[in-house]
């Protein structure tokens, strides 16, 4: 991998027990292509194992976040059903990869979100936009739809709201996607970076060890029936009492004092 390519995605600390991951190819729109989603699931990895990073922010150099697939790459593609169905299986792969990360992920959202790129975006556990930022599933548009981007759209959104992304294939607003729970926060353009630096601060404040289990209980508890949910849960919130960073905690507050994390 030459330097230039490693440069497409970099990792950098953003603050104390922040990562920040960059998509680092604006001349392509940061298109996911499947060098990208490559050299993005070993970041991903980098971050899993660095004890140093409790909170992840993935952002993107340019006027666009991520313009979704490289549909020069797809078209280069056309007729080869095994590749294309290789990179929408990589792409599917990435995205349960973060969701499954053992840390919170923010995506930092900036000028244009579509396609795969909206799916990116549905995919971190949080969201913040930049008040010029628009999003759209528009597959459709081209006569392909946006079938893979729909599995993380559909669980974030109310299910005829992501339907009128994906039937109509429209931009949305930031704040029309805050309204439907595509992202958390819309701030001033200027201020993306610092706001969502300050939302990420916050939550790398917490014990990663807490922050590892809640996230895991977070999505696992979703696909259960709700007297699973709790039977499960239950289990999980007294195996959490168990943790070193629990009894400090519960200490700490007893005693009027700060915490003391170590992540146990």
């Amino acid at each position: 991998m030459t330097e230039q390519q490693k440069n497409a995605i970099t990792l950098e600390m953003a603050g104390e027990s922040v990562g920040r991951l960059t998509l680092n190819q604006p001349e392509t729109r940061n298109s996911l292509s499947l060098a990208m989603l490559e050299l993005l699931d070993q970041r991903l990895q980098a971050v899993s194992a660095d004890a140093s990073i409790r909170v992840l922010i993935i952002a993107a150099a340019g006027p666009v976040f991520c313009a979704g697939h490289n549909l020069r790459e797809v078209q280069g593609q056309l007729g080869d059903s095994a590749a294309q169905l290789a990179l929408f299986r990589r792409c599917s792969e990435v995205m349960q990869r973060l969701v499954a990360l053992p840390k919170p992920v923010i995506a930092q959202v900036q000028g244009v979100a579509t396609a795969a790129g909206c799916q990116l975006v549905a995919s971190c556990d949080l969201a913040v936009a930049g008040v010029n930022t628009r999003f759209a599933t528009p597959g459709v548009n081209i006569g392909l739809f946006c079938s893979t981007p729909m599995v993380a759209l559909t669980r974030n959104v109310h299910p005829k709201h992501a339907m009128e992304m994906l039937l109509t294939g429209e931009m949305i607003t930031a704040h029309r996607a805050e309204q439907i729970g595509l992202v958390n926060r819309v701030v001033d353009d200027e201020l993306l970076a610092e706001e969502t630096l300050k939302l990420a601060l916050l939550i790398a404040s917490k014990s990663s060890r807490t922050l590892a289990i809640g996230k895991e209980a977070f999505y696992r508890q979703g696909e259960m029936s709700l007297a699973d949910a709790y039977d499960w849960t239950s289990e999980v919130m007294a195996k959490n009492l168990e943790t070193q960073d629990a009894r400090e905690g519960i200490c700490a507050f007893v005693e009027k004092r700060p915490p003391q994390w170590r992540g146990e």
